[in-house]
């Protein structure tokens, strides 16, 4: 059973989808309802396995381990747990203030431990599982104008790997996953330019966009018993950026 923050869109619904596809139980979080609720519509009608969707502030830590409390109990201990909900708002560093700082901690990094500790034990008690943390190459490259997220991704990796060395004796993997410059519907309506494409296909090895289900496949393998050797580790899907 595998359960999916921020599934609504962009890469987590790829990543929602494509378990569908493969006949997986799967639950996902969001707080985009509309969004998620045509994602379940979508993958009915495309012939996977229904997901359960449960609207979840996951600022909200409470509201995070509720949410976590009904997936079990409605379909099982959580086997696969892919932290993916994040927002890679754009800011200058003048305009940053502390309680502006701690929401993007709160969007970006936060939820990935507590959604953790709330599925560890049931998780270890149904014999291990898989935990995919997702992280981003920006902080690897240095980029500007987003330094709360950059920040808090860069923390994803050492998360990863703190987190990969307690729970390891309990039989549960866990590993990152770094995506380059992703085309999701939101990057190509805020941020895609003619200019912005032209400098990326100067960075990439690979001269084309990356798209979501690149990353969902991934995901796929780290979730799967194909990746049974793999933990500690942080995978680039990044075209050849770095």
């Amino acid at each position: 059973m595998a359960l999916v923050t921020g599934g609504g869109s962009g890469i987590g619904a790829s990543i929602v989808w494509h378990l569908a596809q493969q006949e997986s139980r799967v639950a996902f979080v969001d707080v985009d309802d509309n969004a998620s609720n045509d994602l379940v519509s979508e993958i009915e009608r495309a012939g996977g396995v229904r997901p359960l969707y449960l609207s979840c502030d996951l600022r909200d830590i409470d509201d995070l381990k509720a949410a976590v409390e009904r997936v079990e109990s409605d379909l099982g201990p959580v086997r696969v747990l892919v932290n993916n909900a994040a927002r890679d708002d754009r800011h200058d560093i003048d305009s940053v203030t502390p309680d502006y700082w701690d929401e993007r901690m709160a969007v970006n990094l936060r939820h990935q431990f507590f959604a953790t500790q709330a599925v560890r034990h049931g998780m270890a008690d149904a014999g291990g599982g898989s935990i995919i943390n997702m992280g981003s190459i920006v902080w690897m490259v240095g980029m500007g104008g987003m330094t709360a997220y950059a920040t808090a991704k860069s923390a994803v990796e050492g998360l990863t790997r703190s987190l990969a060395d307690e729970l390891g004796p309990e039989n549960i993997r866990v590993n990152s996953v770094a995506p380059g410059w992703i085309m999701t519907q939101r990057q190509i309506d805020l941020w895609l330019t003619p200019e912005g494409e032209e400098k990326l296909m100067q960075f990439q090895t690979l001269k084309r966009k990356l798209m979501p289900e690149e990353v969902a496949r991934v995901v796929l393998f780290l979730a799967a018993d194909d990746s049974s050797a793999c933990t500690n580790q942080t995978y680039v899907v990044d075209g050849g950026w770095l």
